[in-house]
């Protein structure tokens, strides 16, 4: 028998294991997903872990969990919000910046909560993620934000900001660099003690690397 995964695996690595099954079983919108328990055996993850990620893709809307029946892949292409913000973009070509500044209210906002409540600050997810950075040298960026916001647990808010993210098209699938990796523990050791100012100084530093980065490529 294989052992289990740690239970620092990231929220990606999950989706990314659960995305190989939905497409290799042709698991069509509506379609039912394998159990907690058949997850677990089959991606080898702990029960927490599988729990967590099923959570956070629920509050993504991309999957919806019925009592007594199990869970079904949704289609969340199809969620009002996405035709207001594509038509919002469409007849507002300046538009991204402001899609871009929406995207960071959300995100400090997150940063902020979770600051201030000890118990969101105890999450053994914030030295995962440190952990992470040290043993594999690097991060990935929206992993970093995205539990942030599912730490607050605000629904609303984590749909929101995965559209924003992707219409502002912030370049957070890519590792964090070496440049950034001192920034992002600066940041998720103030997480750690709650220093709410110190945090959010942090991560306006990041962002401002992440920002130059792309005025670089645009050049």
């Amino acid at each position: 028998m294989q052992n289990p995964k740690p239970p620092s695996k990231m929220f990606l690595d999950i989706v990314g294991e659960l995305r190989t099954i939905i497409r290799e079983e042709g698991i069509k919108t509506g379609g039912k997903l394998p159990s907690e328990r058949e997850l677990v055996e089959r991606l080898q993850a702990g029960r927490s872990t599988i729990r967590e990620a099923l959570r956070s893709l629920e509050l993504l809307g991309l999957i919806e969990t019925r009592r007594g029946e199990g869970t079904f892949l949704v289609d969340f292409q199809k969620h009002q919000l996405v035709e207001v913000l594509a038509a919002f973009i469409m007849q507002q070509p300046k538009s991204v910046i402001d899609v871009r500044e929406t995207r960071k209210i959300h995100e400090t906002a997150a940063i902020a909560l979770v600051c201030k409540d000890s118990s969101l600050r105890s999450l053994p997810v914030w030295q995962s993620l440190l952990t992470k950075i040290d043993a594999d040298g690097g991060i990935l960026r929206e992993d970093i934000i995205r539990e942030m916001i599912v730490a607050t647990g605000n629904r609303l808010s984590l749909k929101i900001w995965f559209l924003l993210k992707q219409y502002s098209k912030a370049p957070y699938q890519e590792m964090t660099g070496s440049d950034e990796n001192d920034i992002v523990r600066e940041l998720l050791n103030n997480v750690l003690d709650g220093d709410e100012l110190q945090t959010l100084n942090a991560y306006s530093k990041w962002m401002e690397l992440v920002d130059g980065e792309r005025g670089e490529r645009k050049q």
